[in-house]
């Protein structure tokens, strides 16, 4: 099996693969790559996901549920801790209005069947749990499910765990086309400087790239890039033992203020004022952080489908291959790995909730997407 991409995605896909005993090999483009983990803000979440796809908040939270397995398999195979902890979580909101139209959201949610253990509360009720939040918080809600990770020690805790299985990982490789040979049904992946690789099944991991990719085995993936920015702080005292939407402390001290979405193209460069802005959010939150020193600022670029949710599809036309995208490399790492790993193998039925995941959703000229991940 070949697997076009090495990110997040692609590499829980091909460990998944490898550890049910396929052949995996790997090609990914390395170092050039827009890494979309670069610009994670390390969730892992259900929290108010799903809005409006009712399989998509089951099939996270079974990512949830599976996180912690994959969590102990990858530190007993390589020793790499990818940084889990769930002790839950909470959204923060500023303004009466965005907190009753939070209430109105989950509870949706739940009258759809979603059967997740959300909370409201008020201002008073949060410094429970957050003592250090400041007064332009009014209000907010907490999800017992939720956690944090750390997204670039779970990418190389996946790729140790791919090398552990003897899969090989092709780097410094850009594919720019793949064919299908129906007589032989066989796929070659083929670089922009020509080199082909063969196989009998075909992975499109490729974050971006699957835009371009997945109709040349009639797929459909119109995935967009959307910026990220996020901030990092000094190593402080422990002070904050909850994810937030808004900052997480790690586990080695650092503050995470992030994220933003930007609809900029392909620049996955930082600006002043969205830089000013993450901070000051984060100083209006935990007052705290105003005597705190930032140490870097970065911007990353991930694909986003028009609607937020993933896909998840195998070619009708051209059988054994598959097209993958998703925003929740993190969150649903899990599930990417145990279930998508033996499902691109052959080695299980494509899950039911696949159906709502399929790329022909976009295909609808009267269809109109609101962004739900």
């Amino acid at each position: 099996m070949t697997v076009v991409g090495g990110g997040l995605l692609g590499a829980a896909i091909a460990y998944g693969a490898a550890r049910a005993g396929t052949s995996v090999h790997i090609l990914d483009q390395g170092d050039s790559a827009l890494r979309a983990s670069r610009g994670n803000f390390g969730l892992v979440w259900v929290h108010g996901k799903g809005a409006t796809m009712p399989d998509y908040v089951q099939w996270t939270k079974e990512g949830l549920r599976l996180w912690p397995e994959l969590q102990n398999e990858l530190m007993e195979l390589t020793g790499v801790d990818a940084g889990l902890q769930q002790p839950g979580g909470f959204w923060l909101g500023f303004d009466e209005k965005d907190v009753e139209a939070r209430a109105v959201a989950l509870d949706k949610i739940n009258q759809d069947g979603g059967d997740v253990p959300f909370q409201m509360m008020d201002r008073a009720e949060l410094r429970q749990y957050l003592p250090g939040l400041g007064d332009a918080v009014v209000g907010g809600s907490f999800c017992s499910l939720d956690g944090q990770a750390n997204p670039l020690m779970l990418l190389r805790a996946l790729h140790a765990a791919l090398k552990a299985k003897g899969v090989d990982i092709i780097s410094g490789v850009d594919i720019a086309k793949v064919e299908y040979d129906a007589g032989t049904g066989m796929f070659d992946a083929v670089a922009k400087d020509g080199q082909r690789w063969k196989s009998d099944r075909l992975v499109l991991a490729a974050g971006l790239g699957n835009a371009a990719l997945a109709p040349q085995v009639g797929l459909l993936a119109p995935v967009k890039p959307t910026r990220g920015q996020v901030l990092i702080t000094e190593r402080l005292k422990p002070f904050l033992d909850y994810p937030t939407n808004k900052c997480r402390q790690t586990k080695e001290g650092t503050v995470q203020l992030g994220s933003t979405a930007e609809d900029v193209g392909y620049d996955d460069g930082t600006s002043a004022d969205k830089i000013e802005w993450l901070a000051r959010r984060a100083v209006e939150t935990f007052p705290v952080l105003g005597q705190a020193r930032l140490v870097r600022a970065w911007g990353a670029l991930r694909p986003l489908t028009p609607d937020g949710y993933p896909i998840y599809q195998e070619s009708q036309t051209c059988p054994g291959a598959f097209v993958v995208s998703s925003h929740s490399g993190v969150t649903l790492a899990a599930s990417h790995c145990y279930v998508l790993g033996p499902w691109t193998s052959g080695l299980t039925q494509t899950p039911q909730e696949f159906k709502s995941f399929r790329g022909e959703r976009f295909l609808d000229p009267n269809a109109s997407f609101s962004n739900g991940y």
